[in-house]
């Protein structure tokens, strides 16, 4: 009984395109697309205030991400929404000043 075999790809860890652009930056591009046409779909200006702040996204993305590792916007947006400052303790309910030394 011979051995079946099927052809697969050999590039399994090629990261997924869209127009040249990662998917979270499609999502993005989209996203703002959809709330300025929900804005200002039915204006006269919709070519002007839809259209136009989308291509120069687009092209600040493709031109901003040039050199910069895989999903670079959402460890961008990680890093800016946690915390500043983290500390090993709960931060104290009642504050008491510490004991002093008496004067001898």
């Amino acid at each position: 009984m011979p051995l079946k075999s099927e052809p697969t790809s050999q590039s399994l860890e090629k990261k997924l395109l869209i127009l040249g652009y990662e998917v979270p930056d499609v999502l993005a591009i989209f996203l703002l697309l959809s709330i300025l046409n929900f804005l200002f779909g039915q204006t006269n200006q919709k070519l002007l205030l839809v259209w136009l702040p989308i291509a120069v996204i687009a092209i600040v993305l493709r031109v901003g991400k040039r050199g910069k590792p895989d999903n670079y916007l959402v460890h961008l947006a990680k890093f800016h929404l946690r915390p500043k400052y983290f500390s090993a303790f709960q931060t104290p309910s009642i504050d008491v000043a510490p004991p002093r030394r008496k004067k001898s």
